[in-house]
């Protein structure tokens, strides 16, 4: 898989869509799409007929789009749910922006049992244990951070390790991603502790108590799973498109190895998806009744994350977990 992201990383736009659909391909249109608040997008309707979509930031920026290939294509990889092709990536400099070039998801009406389908399908994701990487033999590679090549397990035995081959983003927020055996310290140290550290200006000295306090009892408010699950990473409703086939895609991942309870959180976080879908992932992943009391601390994480990106309008929910859980 790490050898394939390396495929698909171009020098052009250009070069990157004849790739994908023969040199006689060329932009015949652009179409700007909306929804996202980070990178510019846009429908491109080729001379060959096909829709692609892509992805554009600055320069600069080309991390983002190098790591969220990597999340896609390990989700796709489960063979489990919809996902993006992912086309190609890069930097166009003649253009002056990286880019993420992806396949054009026409979306439609959801079948009658969307939600039971998407439950299923994402409960499938979560029990899939990806194949073992091996690290490519490429110069670019060996001057990235270095990770272990045993990081996943082989299919059938589900990974002891959470975290992912590289750290990614949250938002524009730095992901990071070191993998660990323990899901609680990797929850502790790379999840909370870097966005407490991004907020500390917020939060006055009875909070940042309150903080130390839970970092240093997490094991008691949290659980070691049973098996490390794929994650989205980021699964609110604003990352899930009903496709041409009438089921469920999701996008914009922040993926990496954890507690399958983080997603399911998140899908609450932001309005909660209906009773259907729930049921429906029970049936192939049971949820543990624990769930509900550690939800909200899953929701710590991506509070303290809009907290940092967005402001001081987050700062109330960040405290009420906090009271919640720390007298």
């Amino acid at each position: 898989m790490i050898n394939e992201i390396f495929q698909l990383q171009y020098h052009s736009l250009n070069e990157a869509v004849h790739t994908a659909f023969g040199n006689d391909a060329e932009i015949c249109k652009t179409d700007p799409v909306h929804g996202g608040d980070i990178n510019n997008a846009c429908r491109l309707s080729l001379s060959t007929g096909e829709k692609v979509f892509v992805k554009t930031n600055t320069i600069n920026n080309s991390k983002f789009f190098i790591t969220e290939s990597q999340g896609l294509l390990a989700l796709k990889g489960t063979g489990t749910i919809g996902v993006p092709k992912v086309l190609g990536t890069g930097i166009d400099e003649q253009r002056g922006f990286s880019f993420l070039l992806l396949e054009w998801i026409e979306s439609a009406p959801r079948s009658k049992n969307y939600w039971e389908t998407f439950g299923h399908e994402l409960a499938d994701m979560h029990r899939t244990p990806l194949p073992r990487i091996k690290e490519p033999q490429t110069a670019a590679y060996n001057q990235r951070e270095q990770r272990p090549s045993s990081f996943f397990g082989t299919r059938g035995q589900p990974s002891s390790r959470y975290g992912f081959w590289e750290d990614n983003f949250i938002g524009s927020n730095p992901q990071k991603n070191l993998p660990m055996a323990s899901w609680i310290d990797f929850y502790r140290e790379c999840r909370l502790v870097p966005q407490i550290k991004m907020a500390e200006h917020y939060l006055d000295s009875r909070l940042r108590k309150k903080m130390t306090y839970l970092l240093d009892h997490l094991d008691s408010y949290l659980r070691e799973p049973e098996f490390s699950s794929l994650l989205h990473g980021d699964l609110w409703s604003g990352n899930v498109l009903c496709g041409n086939n009438g089921k469920a895609w999701i996008l914009d991942p922040a993926a990496y190895v954890g507690d399958f309870e983080t997603d399911l959180a998140m899908t609450q976080l932001f309005g909660s998806f209906p009773s259907a879908f729930y049921s429906a992932y029970r049936e192939i992943n049971p949820i543990d009744k624990g769930f509900e009391e550690r939800r909200d601390l899953y929701h710590l994480y991506h509070l303290l994350n809009h907290l940092n990106l967005f402001g001081r309008t987050y700062l109330g929910s960040v405290a009420a977990i906090l009271n919640r859980y720390v007298s």
